[in-house]
């Protein structure tokens, strides 16, 4: 478990209303294929044992691609599928507990808001990504408070990947990845019924990070 490293580029969000149980799968082989370096399984609502189904099965997609697998706030789900981190929200388990729990190989993500106080601390607790947003209007979490680009700039002096979450799409990606962003994490703007779609997506998505060198990853 966390055997796997980090790279910038497009950080897949799975979404059960995007990608229903007959779909998640396929869904998320497309992204891969498109080019996303990590994928975050996002499931709050189905039952445990569908979780456990779901989970397993992106694992061994993401195993075979060599791309980390992240569970969204389980760490139980995260070690039964021996997936390579969790993240978390400020709400969740508390990360001084996921990091005892998971080892210290594992990739632990926290969500920071807008608020470098919350990324100051997560730094110091062990934290091996910060998440920024929403930036956008997002159908996901239409409820997210907001956050500037500057923020992405400012989260640089943590020495951490920076990671752009919120109602991104292929239309307003690119302010993002040029104010610092080194993972673009998307869902709505990722995934397609039309898993051709979602690919072509992806690679647009990881067209942007050759076109704009991380500042992140460029100087570690």
């Amino acid at each position: 478990m966390g055997t796997l490293t980090l790279k910038p580029g497009l950080y897949a969000i799975t979404d059960g209303h995007l990608t229903p149980g007959d779909t998640l799968i396929t869904a998320v082989e497309a992204a891969l294929e498109g080019g996303a370096v990590l994928v975050q399984y996002r499931e709050k609502h189905l039952p445990a044992a569908e979780q456990l189904r779901q989970a397993s099965a992106l694992q061994s997609a993401c195993s075979n691609a060599g791309v980390p697998l992240l569970i969204n706030d389980n760490i139980e789900l995260a070690l039964r599928v021996q997936a390579a981190g969790v993240h978390l929200g400020q709400g969740d388990t508390a990360l001084a507990d996921a990091r005892r729990l998971l080892g210290e190989r594992a990739i632990i993500g926290i969500t920071c808001h807008a608020d470098l106080a919350l990324a100051q601390a997560a730094c110091a607790q062990g934290a091996n990504y910060l998440a920024f947003g929403r930036f956008y209007p997002s159908t996901t979490k239409p409820n997210a408070s907001a956050a500037d680009t500057h923020v992405l700039g400012l989260a640089k002096q943590f020495k951490l990947p920076v990671t752009a979450i919120g109602g991104i799409t292929l239309r307003n990606a690119e302010p993002l990845v040029q104010a610092g962003a080194d993972l673009l994490a998307v869902a709505g703007g990722l995934f397609s019924t039309d898993v051709d779609a979602t690919a072509k997506r992806a690679r647009e998505f990881s067209r942007l990070f050759v076109q704009h060198r991380s500042q992140f990853f460029q100087s570690t």
